[in-house]
């Protein structure tokens, strides 16, 4: 495990690292790693360090245990997400106004560098899905659940889903599971988009480091982050043109830099490449991804 990305004080999560691919494993088991101020806190702290780390390529997230993360731990009871009973769950913007931990934690995955492999082990529900959805590729195990819930328990969607889930499986799907709040099995999420593979439990892990090792061993690290960023952002494009304009600006930045004239010189000499940049160092900050946001209520 590198220097840089030490784990032993995260509470709730679980990280090895092994030929260049991060395996964060949620870990309340107990509790179906149903997510708590603590988790999101360890989700916030592990994605800086994921970022920092160039021994890191690809992370995978998956659960330990029986579930992937049964949603908000809902241990406090019914005034778990009111803002004037101190809700855990928030962060304070005034008395009323108090900022949703999970869109904290779902903002920064989005802005992450690195590409994200969620393996879906068993249910996912509430925050438990809707963090997956600015991940890169969802794998679901066929015993995984998913649901989200918020209608059934007199809440909205919440964790930016109102911005993603409509963008990973378009708005009917998205109206129809958030309407409903009901819990569908993997072969719907597979149909409805949500997912792109159904495996086996005892497959699902070697299939997403399948996936990662991929990642890892044949593509420019600075080649992967730009893309990520590169499809993210043009999600909320209003012309092709914004598009041209960040590809021109992407491809001049990696055309005068040592990864494309390694990417076409082991193509041409037939053997595997060794990309020198690196992540940490070499990705660019005035290509004109805009900044995130203030929140401002």
């Amino acid at each position: 495990m590198s220097g840089q990305v030490s784990h032993a004080e995260l509470e709730t999560i679980r990280a090895e690292l092994r030929d260049g691919i991060l395996t964060l494993t949620l870990n309340r088991p107990d509790r179906l790693n149903a997510f708590n101020p603590q988790m999101g806190q360890d989700w916030l702290e592990v994605l800086d360090r994921i970022d920092a780390d160039d021994a890191v390529r690809v992370v995978v997230v998956t659960g330990e245990g029986r579930g992937f993360c049964a949603g908000a731990d809902l241990g406090s009871g019914s005034s778990t997400f009111d803002p004037q009973q101190g809700s855990e769950f928030a962060e304070s913007h005034g008395p009323r106004q108090r900022r949703d931990l999970g869109g904290r934690v779902t903002l920064r995955i989005f802005r992450c560098r690195k590409p994200i492999i969620a393996a879906v082990n068993g249910p996912a529900v509430g925050v438990g899905v809707t963090s997956t959805l600015p991940m890169d590729i969802r794998l679901a195990s066929t015993k995984a659940r998913f649901g989200f819930v918020f209608s059934r328990r007199g809440i909205v969607p919440e964790a930016c889903s109102s911005w993603f889930l409509p963008r990973v499986v378009g708005i009917n799907r998205a109206m129809e599971w958030v309407a409903t709040g009901r819990v569908f099995d993997a072969e719907e999420a597979l149909s409805g988009g949500l997912v792109s593979e159904i495996l086996e439990p005892e497959s699902l892990l070697p299939r997403a480091r399948e996936l990662a090792c991929e990642i890892a061993e044949n593509t420019s690290g600075v080649s992967v982050a730009l893309a990520r960023q590169m499809m993210w952002q043009m999600l909320g494009a209003t012309h092709p043109m914004e598009a041209h304009r960040l590809d021109s600006k992407a491809m001049n930045y990696m055309g005068v830099h040592a990864d494309s004239r390694e990417g076409i010189e082991s193509f041409l000499e037939k053997r595997a490449p060794t990309f020198p940049l690196s992540v940490s160092a070499d990705f660019p900050d005035d290509l004109g991804f805009p900044e995130e946001p203030a929140y401002e209520p």
